[in-house]
């Protein structure tokens, strides 16, 4: 799926990768994707490895909540 420039809203850590290890890190942040439809399944939609964002387990990720100009400054340094 070609990565379509949509709004990352925040960040999430990957705590797993089982069945992904090519595409995710353990331990390593993710830019995470609004995708209503993907969260209504328990998945989340994040920009992985190859630099396009696909959809995982939501399992497999933890949400975290940054303060705002951490935020900005992952953002800048990606």
């Amino acid at each position: 799926m070609r990565s379509r420039r949509m709004k990352t809203q925040g960040f999430a850590v990957c705590i797993q990768n089982a069945g992904f290890d090519a595409s995710l890190e353990v331990r390593k942040l993710y830019p995470v994707v609004d995708d209503p439809d993907a969260e209504a399944n328990d998945l989340i939609r994040v920009i992985d490895e190859s630099g396009e964002d696909y959809v995982y387990p939501a399992s497999l990720f933890q949400r975290l909540t940054l303060p705002g100009e951490v935020q900005r400054a992952l953002r800048l340094a990606s």
